[in-house]
């Protein structure tokens, strides 16, 4: 669990215990802050619409998304939406193709985000039948917005660039090489990877 302060720090202390390189980030910049996204659709739109883009045009985009369709966004209407519609609202052919999978998916029940599995590879499984939602975006979802304290977004570039760094690696590890080398740090990956992010992110400023 990331998403209190309490429980980020209970799993960063238990990581530092196992693992010297994380207590020394603890000791040089200390505990990262909690992070939480809301639970359901809203999210996972946000997050096709964020996608290769800056966050000024993302906010950009889902300002115009919003104005057109509401807020929280109507997923009847979008789903019934043509591309020019969608494009009018600011997403491209692409996203509009993603966006209305998943409101698909939504309105006819196959993906019940307030009932996800409760195994993460079978909710990761659910979560990628959206078109634009791949593995990294579901891990993250199940870490911010359901809080899964063992969901671990390995092929995130960041992690694996300052992990690798952290346990003095000769090179940047593999997702599946950082998936093996975490399998140390169950039940508390998630922690891991918000303490990478806190660390990289830390040496970029």
């Amino acid at each position: 669990m990331v998403r209190t302060v309490e429980s980020i720090k209970a799993s960063v202390e238990e990581l530092a215990r196992r693992e010297q390189a994380f207590a020394r980030v603890l000791d040089r910049i200390g505990h990262p802050e909690p992070r939480a996204s809301d639970r359901g659709s809203q999210t996972l739109l946000r997050t096709i619409v964020g996608q290769q883009v800056s966050v000024a045009a993302a906010r950009s985009m889902w300002n115009k998304l919003t104005a057109r369709y509401g807020d929280p966004v109507d997923l009847g209407a979008l789903s019934k939406a043509s591309d020019e519609e969608l494009r009018q609202a600011g997403l491209s052919r692409q996203k509009a193709g993603y966006a209305r999978s998943l409101a698909s998916l939504v309105l006819n029940g196959e993906l019940d985000l307030e009932a996800l599995p409760g195994d993460d590879e079978e909710a990761i499984a659910l979560l990628t039948k959206v078109k634009g939602i791949g593995r990294w975006s579901a891990e993250i979802y199940l870490l911010f917005a359901e809080g899964r304290p063992d969901a671990f977004p390995a092929g995130d570039l960041a992690v694996q660039i300052e992990i690798g760094k952290l346990l003095g690696l000769p090179e940047r590890p593999s997702e599946k090489q950082l998936r093996e080398l975490a399998e140390a740090w169950r039940p508390h990956r998630g922690a891991a990877a918000v303490l990478a992010w806190h660390s990289y992110n830390s040496e970029v400023i």
